[in-house]
This record gives structure tokens, C-alpha cells and sequence, in this order.
């Protein structure tokens, strides 16, 4: 174990860059989580755990051989963690392989989710139904502090899969949109299994070429005063539809 002081330290330095910019995090190949439960979870699920930093006045539960270990005094912990009231650990793992998704009907499709709150909550309902994910390039980082957080480490059970938006589209797997146009169907009445079923960004719904290639438009039933629902929540109801 060792035992750090300085807020200077290299490792230190390398962790809040690896916190702040996803670029860093890609170059090194190495995320950061926050948390004993999601250290538990990557130990149980994820087997590249890296380099774990524990509060002084917290026990580390066993880690495996050649994982680093290292020790700080709460004050720098923290000043370290993003959390309020942080747990006392801190750990680097490192990043999967980047592959493209293999497309198929019955997946789930994030169309640039951007709120890493919502992208984890996604992840981690999509994991408890079973159901694969994609992401295109705008969503936001499934490997970000607070993507991994709300996800409750569902990224370390099931990776996140990526696709390029024109792959997608030239693809013969059936699309199926979230979209509020006159033709949408209530979700209700069309088999979602059948499709690769799409939802939107928190702003602007699905995008033009999306929606375009699409054989099918859905709709969730609400309240007419109701215009939309939280992308989460959508993605949530979506996937109990798919299951």
C-alpha cells in the first residue's frame, strides 16, 4: 500500500485528468468510479481493475495481485472525489475495446442522449431486462464518473456498444422511432422485437435521417396536456414494451 500526501502527486494528477476529459480517457485507455458498491460491482463483473485509492480512515477490501494500491489522507480524498459526501475510495479500470455494435432487432438505439444521468439510468434498466444497447457517437460518455454512477455499474456487467449513424442507416434491421408524428403507432400495438427501436435526444428527439429510415413511428399514450416524457422514462417503458 502506499501512502500519498501531496495533491501533486503524478497519480493524483493522472486521475483528475482522467475525471475531466473524456479525450484523456480514451488516449490512456483507463476510466475512473467512485464507490465502494461500484468497486464491489467491477470486481465482481469487470476483471481490468487497475489502481485503487482509499481513504485513510477506511478499510480496502481485498483487490487482486497487481492491482496498485494507495492510501490518502481524508482531506485530499476529499478533494479528489466529485461526490458531496464521498465513500472513501476512488479506482481506475481500464477501458474495454471500442467495437462496433452488431445491429439486430430487439436492441436498444440511443440517438445522442447527452445527460449522463439519464445515459446511466438507461444503461442500467436496459441491463436489468436483458436487452443489448448501441450509442451513436453523440451521446455522452458511458465511461464518465457520473454515466457510471446513475448506471449503478451496470457498464462493468454489459459494455455499452457503438455505431457510426450511417451504418445504422444503411443496415437491413428494421427501425422503429420514438417520434410524435401523425402516423405513430401507440406502442401498445406493434411487436417491438421486431425492430431496432430508437430514442431521441432530450432536446430534439431522433434525428431527420433517422426518422427517415425508419419503417415504423411510436408514441407513448399520455395525457393530451402531456407533450413528452423524460428520455429515461421513455427508454424505461420502451424496453418493458421490448421485453
Amino acid at each position: 500500500m502506499e501512502r500519498i500526501t501531496s495533491s501533486q502527486n503524478p497519480l493524483l494528477r493522472h486521475i483528475r485528468k482522467l475525471q475531466s476529459s473524456r479525450a484523456y480517457r480514451e488516449e490512456q485507455r483507463e476510466f475512473v468510479a467512485d464507490g465502494f458498491k461500484l468497486l464491489d460491482e467491477a470486481q465482481k463483473w469487470y476483471p481490468k481493475l487497475k489502481t485503487v485509492i482509499v481513504s485513510e480512515t477506511r478499510t480496502l477490501p481485498p483487490v487482486p495481485d497487481g492491482v496498485r494500491c494507495a492510501q490518502i489522507p481524508d482531506s485530499l480524498m476529499q478533494s479528489l472525489s466529485d461526490m458531496k459526501t464521498p465513500q472513501g475510495v476512488i479506482f481506475t479500470c481500464e477501458l474495454p475495446d471500442c467495437t462496433d455494435a452488431r445491429l439486430a432487432s430487439g436492441m436498444l438505439l440511443l440517438d445522442r442522449i447527452q445527460d449522463p444521468g439519464n445515459l446511466g439510468t438507461i444503461l442500467r434498466t436496459a441491463d436489468a431486462f436483458g436487452i443489448p444497447v448501441a450509442l451513436t457517437n453523440g451521446c455522452a460518455d458511458p465511461y464518465s464518473e457520473k454515466t457510471i454512477r446513475a448506471s449503478m455499474g451496470a457498464v462493468f456487467r454489459t459494455a455499452p456498444q457503438r455505431i457510426e449513424l450511417d451504418r445504422v442507416i444503411a443496415s437491413d434491421v428494421p427501425i422503429a422511432v420514438t417520434a410524435l408524428t401523425p402516423q405513430a403507432s401507440d406502442i401498445r400495438e406493434v411487436n417491438l422485437k421486431d425492430y431496432l427501436v430508437v430514442i431521441g435526444s432530450e432536446g430534439q428527439g431522433v434525428c431527420n435521417e433517422l426518422l427517415s429510415a425508419s419503417q415504423k413511428q411510436l408514441i407513448i399514450p399520455m395525457q393530451p396536456r402531456c407533450e413528452s416524457l423524460n428520455a429515461a422514462i421513455a427508454a424505461a417503458i420502451v424496453l418493458w414494451q421490448m421485453k
